[in-house]
């Protein structure tokens, strides 16, 4: 007689709830929603969702903003953290009531999601569930980022655009573990308060909007601190009109990395790349995962490590229930969170 493959099954069914995108439009338009929990299919798991990370993708995948688009209506919510409770047909090395962190891409703002067996990874022992749901993507997008595509090497001037976000913070304490020189350049003298406390060596707070002066001024400030060398590694999470002046801060033969435009797709003049010698890289985390997953398995082991020597550690600056995501994006949107945000049901 076999066991059980679903724990639901054997002591009664349970009801899943959800935070669902019914139309597209801000956090306001989220619905909570409750029915059955979603069954495993081949390949899959079950997982109860202990927290689930609020990240930047979140509030555009809602718009249909993003790369992907789900069909309506879906949850929003690419990374979650709980315990396996069934298992699909087909799987192996997973077990009932083991500790998982998956990447869902979406689907995370719930009680209950299946997630394919092989986006899921054993959680360590000394690690919290809220901070293996903000794990992941900020410190898998920064080290592919960093590692890479930038090839920062110790020695190095790496300066980060939106320090103070989460893939920013994470760049922070993976620069420095690098052993690199690290300038964070933010928002707000909060912000550049908490980069310092993160290990940031120098930084510098830009204004909330550029014009052609404040542009110029923000790139001779980069200049003065990163010193005659220039800008050996930047890591822009903000783009718009930020971009310029940094890549008019470049070192010869540095590597501007694109991550993200928070602030607007920004356009370049591609004669400072030439004058510069320099490279503009695009990072896209989510798809190098599929790409080439042997080494996404390396950069994840190596972050555990770092995670373990205590050189890495998610800083969470506000805990949401699940139902009050739209709190959770608006405060993402609104550019006001320092590091991360989970829900918790």
């Amino acid at each position: 007689m076999h066991a059980c493959r679903n724990v639901t099954a054997c002591w009664g069914i349970t009801i899943m709830h959800a935070m669902l995108s019914t139309e597209p439009g801000g956090p306001e338009t989220l619905e909570w929603t409750q029915g059955p929990d979603p069954e495993p299919k081949k390949g899959e798991v079950r997982i109860a969702i202990k927290a689930a990370g609020v990240n930047f993708p979140d509030t555009l995948i809602i718009r249909d903003l993003y790369q992907i688009k789900p069909p309506r209506p879906f949850a929003p919510g690419g990374e979650v953290a709980g315990v396996i409770e069934a298992l699909g047909d087909g799987v192996s090395g997973l077990n009932i009531g083991d500790r998982v962190i998956a990447m869902t891409g979406f689907g995370g703002f719930t009680t209950h999601v299946c997630a394919r067996a092989d986006a899921c990874l054993p959680i360590p022992d000394n690690m919290p569930f809220d901070e293996a749901a903000c794990f992941i993507f900020t410190y898998g997008t920064s080290h592919y980022a960093l590692k890479q595509r930038g090839e920062l090497k110790s020695g190095e001037t790496l300066l980060i655009l939106g320090a103070a976000g989460g893939v920013g913070a994470a760049a922070i304490e993976l620069g420095k573990a690098a052993g690199a020189r690290v300038i964070a350049a933010v928002s707000s003298q909060d912000k550049a308060d908490f980069c310092t406390e993160l290990g940031a060596d120098a930084t510098i707070v830009y204004p909330r909007t550029m014009d052609r002066a404040a542009q110029k001024a923000l790139s001779a400030q980069i200049k003065e601190i990163a010193g005659p060398d220039g800008v050996h590694v930047a890591y822009d999470a903000v783009g718009g009109d930020y971009a310029e002046p940094v890549i008019r801060s470049m070192a010869w033969g540095g590597r501007f990395l694109v991550v993200g435009f928070p602030a607007g797709i920004p356009a370049i003049p591609l004669n400072l790349t030439l004058l510069k010698s320099c490279q503009i890289v695009g990072v896209f985390w989510g798809a190098s995962i599929y790409r080439d997953p042997a080494g996404h398995m390396n950069n994840v082991r190596e972050l555990f490590d770092l995670y373990g020597c205590g050189k890495i550690k998610p800083r969470i600056s506000a805990s949401f229930a699940m139902q009050d995501a739209a709190k959770a994006l608006s405060m993402i949107a609104e550019r006001k969170v320092l590091g991360k945000i989970v829900l918790t049901t």
